[in-house]
């Protein structure tokens, strides 16, 4: 047999017990919008073309873009139409932008761990170096909201074998690092359960601009299809839709344009939806009998 990660069983979508959002509602949409900072002239980065010799001016203002210009659009957005974000940040920025953070978190959006900074990986991490990691974090954002994070988004999304058994063992309820499905799936670690929420990796809007080079219109038809097919197949079973942004990408004007056609179809069906978080989505989860949503009560067995 092929090596495998025993962190959850093969269970197809159609064959699972049936449950509701909150209110009977069937589909859940939430919106992740990821902020980062960068070390300048070293570390990794994000560019259009190939690797670039460092200091890559270029990129760094780029990414940069994003934390002085196109967060706070995408903020103005989010309270123009009245919905929240899941805020996934580098906790550098609290030492950096400080204020930028706290804009979304004095509105009451989530607030959730993705790494110091998007200069590093984990999968580039010892044992220890990545425990170090995911601790500095989680210190950084009790220090400055008063509570723990209950989600973790790991950095270019790069997960070690250790991993989901750190983030437990740190507290962590949920991830969002695994996009296998539409549905929240537990999965097992050392210490427990974590939930795995859905995030969209295929639709990702970083993926979608950068590698793909997907012309925004497409792009946001493409996301108007999404919704449109899953609030039609809600009807059968509860899903969740994530729609992924970054700063530096949907906060240029001319993709916000394009965006904003998106966000109007979605609330046109304002009702039909549980517009939450991942959090939300987690707390929910948390909240319903045993055996409804496969995988919690099952020990976790690396061999």
């Amino acid at each position: 047999m092929l090596k495998t990660h025993h962190r959850y069983d093969y269970s197809p979508i159609p064959t699972r017990p049936d449950y509701s959002w909150p209110d009977g509602k069937r589909l859940a949409v939430h919106f992740s919008l990821n902020v980062e900072h960068f070390a300048f002239g070293e570390g990794l980065g994000n560019d259009y073309g190939g690797p670039a010799p460092q200091p890559n001016t270029r990129s760094f203002a780029w990414r940069d873009y994003g934390n002085r210009v196109g967060a706070w659009r995408l903020l103005e957005l989010a309270e123009a139409y009245q919905f929240p974000y899941a805020l996934l940040i580098n906790t550098e920025l609290y030492d950096y932008c400080p204020e930028m953070i706290k804009a979304f978190s004095d509105r009451g959006d989530e607030i959730v761990g993705h790494g110091r900074t998007n200069a590093e990986r984990q999968i580039d991490m010892s044992y220890e170096q990545e425990k170090a990691c995911i601790g500095e974090a989680t210190a950084a954002i009790l220090r400055h909201e008063g509570k723990l994070p209950l989600g973790w988004l790991a950095p270019y999304i790069s997960q070690t074998t250790d991993s989901l058994d750190l983030l437990k063992q740190a507290g962590y309820r949920y991830m969002m690092d695994w996009s296998l499905d539409d549905q929240p799936v537990w999965f097992r670690t050392k210490h427990g359960p974590i939930l795995s929420v859905p995030y969209q990796h295929d639709l990702n809007d970083s993926l979608e601009a950068v590698t793909r080079r997907t012309p925004s219109q497409l792009y946001c038809q493409n996301l108007i299809d999404q919704f449109d097919e899953l609030l039609e197949e809600s009807r059968r079973r509860p899903l969740v839709m994530p729609i992924v942004l970054h700063s530096f990408i949907l906060g240029q004007p001319y993709r916000l344009r394009q965006f904003r056609r998106v966000i109007e179809h979605i609330m046109q069906h304002r009702d039909e939806l549980w517009l939450t978080t991942p959090g939300g989505i987690c707390q929910y989860i948390e909240s319903l009998p045993p055996g409804v949503v496969p995988g919690r009560d099952i020990a976790y067995s690396p061999v």
